[in-house]
């Protein structure tokens, strides 16, 4: 522990870095991504559900105790899945009783444990993401991190988040969970460190070598789409660059496929849909709609979004998948994940959880 660092000083650093990386859509994506330290025993990480961008504004850190919840992370019981078990109540960052919505832990509060770093920071960056999903993507990053002085870096296979991604976190070499640099496959970047400053220094050096030039899409003709999607069960996306999916056809072939990462799964659903050139979208209320995917994209027009339904989060991950994909090209070695894998995300509890909370929030 580092002495010198007060406590109080080091949560409002923690409180910072996480609004600045919250408003960055590059970095993460609306309740996407988490962030912790480790103080006394204690394990202060993001509640599930809000949002990084948000954390000078509101609560969003709660209180674990990290012993029990790493004893029983390594005896396989259930409580460590949720880590509410652990929940140290009445403190910090946590609403009163009463408050009208109870705060839970991340979803990923097993991943933060079982790491030793004092702070970790765990992003859904798409410049990461555009080496995650690939097959090569061990030869990419190696090229890119391995000349970078200090980084122990460590690329860790596919697992559904929270306990699974604790263990594959672990058992991955050759670091492990000792590594400060994680690059979790068809998911995201962990970077952490002994202090806030440390942590937010290297995450931004490692960002910087993983950087890929996206390709740039002509602008979408906002006033035609509006005027096309009056009356409809559709909507423009609020984020005009989400439209680059639609407008250059090499980003729309690497889009139009399964999912690449577990929140475009929660927010987008497992599939985009494509809406054939001259026809309308479904009216509201038609019998179309049904089972029709969250998005609809109209090639060489633009993208439009379901009115039902809507959560903060599919905004976020609709311009999320135009980053990634913007950085990707169709004949690139991209593993996408299989139905499985999908079927894990879209019947677990948590992320139901998570869902929910993110249909009342907005990112003003």
């Amino acid at each position: 522990m580092l002495s010198h660092v007060r406590p109080a000083e080091e949560i409002d650093a923690l409180r910072g870095l996480s609004a600045r990386l919250g408003a960055d859509p590059r970095r993460t994506q609306g309740a996407g991504g988490n962030i912790s330290i480790k103080e006394d025993g204690t394990l202060w990480i993001k509640a599930s559900g809000t949002w990084l961008a948000h954390a000078l504004d509101r609560p969003i850190l709660v209180p674990i105790a990290l012993a029990p919840l790493l004893e029983a992370y390594r005896q396989g019981r259930k409580e460590a899945e949720t880590a509410v078990s652990f929940f140290i109540g009445g403190a910090g960052d946590v609403p009163p009783t009463g408050a009208p919505a109870a705060l839970r832990p991340s979803i990923e509060t097993a991943v933060h444990a079982v790491i030793p770093w004092r702070v970790v920071i765990h992003l859904h960056c798409v410049e990461t993401i555009a080496h995650a999903v690939r097959t090569d993507a061990h030869d990419r990053l190696a090229a890119r991190l391995d000349r970078l002085p200090g980084v122990q870096w460590t690329l860790v296979p596919y697992a559904r988040p929270g306990v699974p991604l604790a263990r594959a976190i672990v058992a991955a070499r050759p670091f492990g969970e000792r590594a400060n640099v994680h690059v979790l496959a068809n998911h995201g970047l962990i970077v952490s460190a002994d202090t806030v400053a440390a942590a937010g220094a290297l995450l931004e050096r490692v960002i910087a070598a993983l950087a890929v030039e996206p390709r740039v899409a002509p602008a979408a003709d906002l006033p035609a789409l509006a005027a096309l999607a009056e009356g409809s069960a559709y909507r423009l996306p609020d984020d005009p660059a989400v439209h680059a999916i639609a407008l250059d056809p090499a980003t729309l072939a690497v889009a139009h496929g399964a999912p690449l990462y577990p929140d475009h799964v929660i927010f987008l659903g497992d599939r985009i849909d494509l809406l054939d050139a001259g026809r309308p979208p479904a009216a509201a209320g038609s019998a179309s709609l049904s089972g029709a995917a969250p998005m609809q994209v109209m090639p060489g027009r633009g993208v439009l979004l379901r009115r039902d339904g809507w959560t903060a989060g599919m905004d976020a991950m609709a311009r999320c998948l135009a980053d990634v994909a913007s950085r990707l090209s169709p004949g690139d070695p991209i593993r996408r994940l299989g139905g499985a894998e999908i079927h894990a995300l879209t019947h677990w509890e948590a992320e139901t959880y998570r869902q929910v909370l993110n249909g009342s929030i907005r990112n003003a």
